[in-house]
């Protein structure tokens, strides 16, 4: 991206007469990341056919769909069942996993990172592992790395990130020397991660400064909702993270079935691997059913027309409004009680 693409520039690209401020508000494109294969890319890992992108300068090509091990995978009963699901996507080319150290079903005691050591220990080479921390500690920061290691029984990750940045303060204490972004990047030195990024679900400026920094590999963020012009995420951040040449991974995707009635969850997906920017999505997943739901999303993927995104960022305007959304209080955490 030219280093003189504005966030104007970027904005009147996605706008549409005849939208509403919150469909304007959504980055329209006619084209989406294509199926990558090695003919371009060595890719270490078997994607099995799946669609799949490139997560920015990791060079990594990733299915365009990342498993999401937080509070979804977690109302999974036992850990059969856990792993029964797991084996079953990374057989059939799911091998993004995203996980996160806070990521506990309080009322069973179930730790997301636990259920996945089982499996990591005998598949580890066939699985690209992203977990995150919570402290900005950089002590705590550091048991913490060294907890999730232990529950996943592994000695690295491919992915550490900075888990939910909520304000400039915030990315402004993890950046400042002998912070937790500093923590990270000597992890990074050592092999204990191949890259580093952070998570947010709000705050447009303070995911851009994190972004601004150059420091990082990859982001992942909510689907796009904000407070009229000042938390723009799409139109502020993606810029600022294509300049830095980061990967970039979109959640929340099925959330707006639990906030607008009568939504397909299979053509929230759709519309969110239409959208422009990301190189792929993290999606909850808490049975086979689902596994294969979004194995045949990818499999039969088709981008929606700019006409059919128009649509449907009408239907989704209470979302974009943040209307009832729990993740964009400065209380919220991932996790179970999510």
């Amino acid at each position: 991206m030219r280093s003189d693409y504005s966030r104007r520039k970027f904005l009147k690209s996605t706008l549409s007469a005849g939208l509403s401020l919150a469909a304007t508000r959504v980055a329209f494109s006619d084209s989406v990341v294509s199926d990558i294969t090695g003919s371009e890319f060595m890719n270490q890992y078997d994607p099995k056919g799946l669609p799949t992108g490139v997560l920015g300068k990791t060079g990594i090509v990733i299915p365009r769909i990342a498993i999401g091990l937080g509070s979804r995978f977690l109302t999974i009963e036992t850990i059969d069942e856990a792993i029964e699901m797991c084996n079953y996507a990374l057989d059939n080319g799911l091998y993004y996993w995203d996980t996160a150290h806070s990521y506990v079903n309080t009322a069973t005691g179930a730790v997301s990172e636990e259920r996945l050591g089982h499996i990591i220990k005998h598949r580890r080479k066939e699985i690209f592992l992203s977990t995150k921390i919570a402290s900005r500690d950089t002590e705590q920061a550091k048991a913490e790395i060294e907890l999730s290691l232990k529950r996943l029984q592994t000695d690295h990750v491919d992915m550490l990130k900075i888990h939910a940045v909520e304000s400039p303060d915030d990315a402004a204490n993890i950046c400042r020397s002998g912070g937790v972004l500093d923590l990270i990047s000597r992890k990074k030195e050592e092999g204990v991660t191949r890259f580093i990024g952070f998570s947010g679900h709000g705050n447009a400026e303070a995911l851009k400064a994190m972004a601004d920094t150059g420091r990082f590999d990859s982001m992942l963020f909510a689907m796009n909702h904000y407070e009229g012009y000042k938390n723009d995420r799409q139109g502020l951040v993606i810029p600022a993270a294509k300049k830095s040449g980061m990967g970039i991974m979109l959640m929340k995707a099925i959330r707006p079935k639990e906030t607008i009635e009568g939504i397909n969850a299979g053509e929230l997906v759709r519309f969110a691997l239409s959208l422009e920017g990301p190189s792929g999505i993290a999606v909850g997943m808490d049975s086979k059913r689902v596994v294969n739901s979004n194995l045949e999303i990818l499999r039969n993927f088709k981008p929606m027309t700019h006409e059919e995104k128009q649509r449907f960022a009408m239907i989704l305007s209470p979302y974009f409004r943040h209307e009832n959304l729990g993740w964009m209080n400065k209380s919220y955490r991932d996790g179970y009680w999510s």
